[in-house]
């Protein structure tokens, strides 16, 4: 198949990105008007919400084929003594893509260690400030300079349908190199709907999320 037209999908790709860049002023919009943007927040929120909720599954699959390939090797090894590299390649791909891919999902269901022991002690409303604060400042500026800075290196690697650098790896370590941009797409997708989130709740149109002392207390139960 010709490298040619996957840097053109790649290109494509890349300009539908800027013209959805608007989008991520949508929480703003909805802080100001949120009776005009509310309903299609909703839309939008549920929609990324499923689309990462694929991922999800996605991430658990590869969860699941990464003991699979994982137990291959041990058992390989140590019972008869061979080892394949490209099936060693296979567990680091699986681990990568359960990582990459279930990202955005933990970020959904508000499963990633937060460092900030203050959180917890501010209202709904404060909360809500610092998720819409921590997206705009953190979330997303990282997630564009992931994508901008690793551009030129993805393409190479397309264009030249790179393999294993080993001659008996796997042949597509192009699809490796690609799960870094769709980690920061899907981060970047489930922070705009995380942030909607935010917005309608501090407009009240949204319910609020369980506080999380009260999830701790349920876990501690």
């Amino acid at each position: 198949m010709d490298p040619v037209l996957f840097l053109q999908i790649g290109g494509a790709l890349k300009w539908v990105g800027i013209v959805l860049l608007p989008l991520f002023l949508l929480p703003l919009a909805a802080l100001i008007a949120p009776g005009a943007v509310a309903d299609i927040a909703k839309r939008l929120i549920a929609l990324i919400d499923r689309l990462t909720g694929y991922a999800g599954s996605a991430a658990i699959a590869s969860a699941l084929l990464l003991v699979f390939f994982q137990l291959v090797v041990v058992v390989l090894r140590y019972a008869f003594g061979v080892s394949f590299t490209w099936l060693n390649e296979l567990v680091i791909y699986a681990f990568a893509a359960m990582f990459m891919l279930g990202a955005a999902a933990a970020l959904r269901d508000d499963d990633h260690v937060r460092v900030d022991i203050l959180r917890p002690r501010f209202g709904a409303a404060g909360r809500n400030w610092i998720e819409l604060a921590g997206i705009y400042l953190f979330l997303f500026p990282i997630m564009i300079r992931i994508l901008t800075t690793g551009e030129q290196g993805l393409a190479r690697s397309w264009s030249l349908l790179e393999g294993s650098r080993e001659s008996d790896g796997l042949p597509f370590l192009y699809l490796f190199k690609t799960l870094v941009p769709a980690f920061a797409v899907l981060m970047l997708a489930q922070g705009l709907s995380e942030a909607l989130k935010a917005a309608l709740r501090l407009t009240g149109r949204l319910e609020e999320a369980t506080p999380p002392s009260a999830t701790e207390g349920a876990h501690g139960a």
